[in-house]
């Protein structure tokens, strides 16, 4: 009699360990990403917040260094966004490219990495802004 479903084969266990451990090196490699980023932003802001607080002392009235602190802290906020951004589109990719080969039975799921790398770049671009809007409105 003909079958008119084709036979499944097993699983290649070797196949699915490998997938679990590429899957595991790329959510290291975002995470380190996410430090990297997030250092970058956070000395955007202790670069900002650091010359707010000597111009309130107003111990200098010839030298004003805000214009070019807030431009350098905001340039590594934009940084700190980029890389991020970059991280997680290649984060994406390199996911996309462990579940290509259909006859593996890799299940996908939710990249927490991935998420905090998202909500992140949702900070950081909060804080381009806000820190923008100070510059040009409250100065």
């Amino acid at each position: 009699m003909n079958d008119p479903l084709p036979s499944r084969q097993p699983p290649n266990i070797q196949a699915e360990l490998a997938k679990e451990r590429n899957r595991a090196a790329a959510e290291r490699t975002l995470m380190a990403w996410i430090r990297t980023c997030l250092s970058l932003i956070g000395f955007g802001f202790g670069i900002d917040s650091f010359v707010s607080a000597i111009r309130s002392l107003n111990v200098s009235q010839n030298i004003n260094p805000v214009r070019f602190s807030r431009i350098l802290g905001l340039a590594f906020i934009s940084l700190g966004i980029y890389a991020m951004i970059n991280a997680a589109r290649e984060h994406h990719k390199e996911l996309k490219h462990i579940q290509q080969d259909e006859h593996y039975l890799y299940i996908p799921r939710r990249s927490l990495g991935l998420t905090v790398a998202i909500a992140l770049i949702a900070i950081g671009i909060f804080a381009f802004v806000g820190i923008l809007v100070k510059a040009y409105f409250f100065i």
